[in-house]
């Protein structure tokens, strides 16, 4: 089972769909962890209503600081594009995806930053083989 984990700074928008994307598309292949270094404590209600429209329930999702996952070494981390705000994690592959922040987008554009972070999450998912 490989460990995956999204970091934003509020764990409220790019980190929790990544998450959803990996625990949907590598479902019993990984174990999918999202956190941020200043989170907000709540999912956006715009992220799950992006997320409800696919059939997946983001309202069973929490914001999550780095202290609430697991302290190992991941398979992959993904960073969302928060710069030098988002803190090291040890990882056998990290990556930076530079995720438009779409929390202040309207429903069309969010939606397209959710499809964004979907193909993402299933390429990365190809390349470490889950």
């Amino acid at each position: 089972m490989k460990k995956v984990l999204f970091v934003c700074v509020e764990n409220s928008n790019r980190s929790q769909m990544a998450e959803a994307f990996a625990k949907i598309h590598g479902k019993g292949k990984v174990e999918a962890y999202s956190s941020g270094s200043r989170p907000s404590g709540k999912v956006n209600p715009k992220a799950i209503e992006a997320m409800k429209e696919l059939g997946y329930d983001l309202t069973t999702h929490t914001s999550k600081s780095l202290n609430d996952i697991p302290d190992v070494e991941y398979d992959f981390v993904a960073t969302m594009g928060c710069g030098d705000e988002c803190p090291f994690v040890r990882a056998k592959i990290r990556e930076d995806w530079a995720i438009p922040d779409p929390k202040h987008l309207e429903p069309d554009e969010f939606r397209k930053v959710r499809d964004l972070i979907e193909e993402k999450v299933k390429d990365m998912l190809k390349r470490i083989g889950a």
